[in-house]
């Protein structure tokens, strides 16, 4: 039995992941970060394989900032495999608390990586490290392959260039399989509320259920490249199956702009976006990114992954679990009134 480690196992991409390597039987352990409110409900559903006779879930308390204990787990667990999932990933927040972005994104790898030497375990273990099509920035090709120059335009994707190369470095340095996937943005019901497709489609459903007036939007224009986490991941888990260490892009190879999105979005449930968005000028970034899309030309010659949902299939599946979400809401409000 394959024994995997996940930073990030509470985020939508190790939710995901976890599901996908339960499923393939691994055995699989989560660093989770202590808090005074419990933050779980994304593996909520995955709590079954935490006890009984087909216990294969494990949730250790541990932290990026914390590089002894890392070196104790991995001493402890030998891991077959590890996915560096974990981050301060907001690119807007990243303005706002730079340090910690960089800290926990960037250093956070030098110190998963360096516990990989410490706990003697470098010719053994095979790494993953999240990188993002952020690092592309100011775009210097179109589309963004793995050759393509990073130029970052946020502190977050000054802190992926930085833990991106430092990968690259001790795959070099110590013979580690150690493989960089470059994701450009993937989504799904599962994304954080303040990033902007989930931000659109949980407004979309509350909207719609009557919870909800306005949604308030920065930069409409921007060009993102849309795909769903969930095929995302089983492009990450097939990194690490190969024969040789290597970094490649995930992407769908198209590219729309927010609007679009928002148009997608509203007109799935009959409504026309431009009577519920306002621009809210707070929410622009200081330096944006006007156009990410990708090219996986290799990732579909070397592992054989191909996106198999697009932007529409995409927005309307979100604004489906959103709006079921939205009627649970005014269920328990028709229950519980103010």
């Amino acid at each position: 039995m394959k024994k995997a480690l996940i930073t990030g196992i509470t985020g939508q991409d190790g939710s995901y992941l976890a599901e996908l390597l339960l499923e393939k039987g691994y055995e699989v352990h989560g660093i989770v970060r202590r808090s005074s409110t419990i933050t779980r409900s994304r593996i909520d559903h995955l709590m079954k394989y935490e006890s009984g006779p087909d216990k294969r879930l494990y949730l250790h308390y541990g932290d990026l900032a914390d590089s002894v204990a890392l070196v104790k787990l991995l001493y402890h667990l030998q891991p077959d495999e590890i996915y560096n999932l974990a981050a301060q990933s907001h690119v807007r927040v990243s303005f706002d608390i730079p340090e910690y972005t960089c800290d926990v994104t960037g250093v956070g790898a030098i110190r998963i990586l360096e516990a990989i030497v410490e706990a003697g375990i470098g010719k053994k273990v095979r790494y993953y490290q999240a990188s993002s099509s952020e690092m592309y920035g100011k775009v210097q090709a179109i589309p963004q392959t793995e050759a393509t120059p990073f130029w970052p335009r946020s502190p977050y994707a000054c802190a992926k260039v930085f833990a991106h190369w430092a990968t690259v470095n001790y795959r070099e340095s110590y013979d580690m399989f150690a493989c960089c996937g470059i994701l450009f943005n993937h989504e799904s019901p599962r994304r954080g509320e303040n990033f902007v497709t989930r931000k659109i489609t949980r407004a979309v459903g509350r909207i719609k259920a009557g919870l909800q007036e306005k949604l308030y939007l920065g930069n409409l224009k921007s060009k993102r490249d849309w795909g769903y986490a969930k095929e995302y991941v089983e492009g990450m888990w097939l990194m690490l199956q190969q024969d040789q260490p290597d970094d490649y892009v995930l992407a769908t190879n198209q590219t729309n702009t927010i609007e679009e999105f928002l148009a997608e979005a509203f007109g799935h449930v009959d409504l026309d976006w431009h009577d519920y968005v306002d621009f809210d000028s707070r929410l622009l970034r200081p330096a944006e990114v006007d156009l990410l899309i990708g090219d996986y030309a290799k990732a579909r010659e070397a592992l054989g992954w191909e996106p198999r949902t697009r932007m529409d299939g995409l927005a309307r599946l979100m604004v489906d679990a959103d709006f079921e979400l939205a009627q649970t809401e005014t269920h328990t409000h028709s229950l519980n009134p103010a």
